[in-house]
């Protein structure tokens, strides 16, 4: 059983010494947000894996049968779906991702999973598929043999299998077909940097931080920079700057600001995991920690007496209980935080008394119930 205990108000001696961290350093604002324009696209596909041995689709497939049909045709060999039996060829979706500056010819990795009822695409090759966006225009050209990382082999009813062996991954499997430009400066000539995660306070300060390191416009009468809400920064570029992109560019995301977050602890209480940022603060607290351990062993004594070597008459063999109860309580030991204290602090100085991350969790809810917990406590 935990004992827990929290005393606000007067702070008594700590066993647990507490060490500050140091002050963290100012983060690029390459870390923090992107440039509106520059984003990665999903591509999907559709195909056929062929050269499998027999652990594709069966004939019941609809799709995988009509598909072998129509892509035989292509080759002048004409048959109809139900001449096809084979079970070395099964139906899948290609998936992949469009970097946000592609050239042609570049290649990017493929990702292949069965839609049908095949067993495994173990040592199978993905046959030529045409890969689209979502304006349904062909982007890139996939093909070659996949790499499953698992296996799946059954025999007499016996199923051996690892990991999912219907997934597959072909690294370079896909050639892109044409470059593809983004667009990052704005009909009114301007540029806007897209927080991460929205917040005012840091979309505030990265504005004051390009005000700071670009030059600035019409003799300082318009500003460089200014935060329109709490995830975009509006940048007025020059036309110097609408000509040469790359250094403007480089200048916003080599600049460093001071990031403001929200204060969460976020706490797991299946695997006993703590998440807290270093400036999550709480109130002037005392902690005691302790356990106390109840043992009882109990022994069964049978009871029969006798009347002159034979039992009498309303004699009864009688079996009575005996227990031991055995009471041990651990030494309680103190943790004292003055007011300010991070909750990295607190992990730390209850580590040092050997606190288990479960106590941790505990204790850290009793705090957030005392009032002194300078943070939202999130439980999942």
């Amino acid at each position: 059983m935990l004992c827990l205990a929290i005393v606000l108000g007067q702070v008594t001696p700590a066993l647990a010494t507490v060490e500050k961290a140091p002050d963290p350093a100012p983060i690029r604002i390459k870390e923090l947000a992107h440039i509106d324009g520059i984003r990665e696209n999903a591509l999907v596909g559709y195909g056929l894996v062929v050269g499998l041995a027999g652990t594709g689709d069966t004939a019941r497939s609809g799709p995988t049968v009509q598909s072998i049909a129509n892509t035989l045709s292509r080759f002048g060999v004409r048959i109809t779906p139900d001449q096809v039996s084979s079970r070395n060829i099964a139906a899948v979706v290609i998936t992949g991702t469009l970097p946000a500056f592609p050239n042609a010819g570049d290649k990017i990795d493929v990702n292949v999973a069965s839609i049908g009822d095949a067993r495994s695409l173990v040592g199978g090759t993905l046959m030529m598929a045409p890969l689209r966006g979502p304006d349904d225009k062909t982007y890139a050209i996939a093909q070659g043999p996949i790499s499953v990382g698992g296996f799946r082999y059954d025999a007499f009813g016996n199923v051996v299998q690892k990991n999912h062996p219907t997934v597959g991954q072909i690294p370079g499997g896909a050639t892109l077909e044409e470059s593809v430009h983004s667009s990052v400066v704005s009909s009114a000539g301007n540029m806007y940097v897209v927080l991460d995660d929205p917040d005012y306070t840091t979309a505030a300060r990265v504005a004051d931080a390009l005000n700071s390191r670009l030059p600035a416009i019409d003799d300082g009468k318009m500003a460089r920079a200014q935060a329109v809400d709490a995830s975009r920064i509006l940048v007025h570029l020059t036309p110097d700057e609408r000509a040469d992109l790359v250094s403007v560019i480089k200048q916003i995301e080599t600049a460093t600001v001071m990031p403001d977050q929200v204060a969460r602890v976020v706490i797991n209480e299946r695997t006993g995991t703590v998440v807290s940022g270093g400036d999550v603060r709480i109130g002037e607290v005392t902690v005691t920690h302790g356990e106390l351990k109840v043992t009882i062993a109990t022994d069964f004594l049978v009871s029969q007496p006798l009347i002159l070597g034979r039992a009498g008459s309303g004699v009864r063999t009688a079996v009575t209980p005996d227990a031991d109860i055995k009471v041990s309580e651990s030494e309680n030991p103190v943790v004292s935080l003055p007011a300010g204290t991070s909750v990295a602090d607190l992990v730390f100085a209850l580590n040092k008394i050997k606190v288990s991350p479960r106590d941790v969790i505990s204790i850290l809810q009793g705090i957030k119930r005392a009032g002194s917990l300078r943070a939202d406590l999130i439980i999942q």
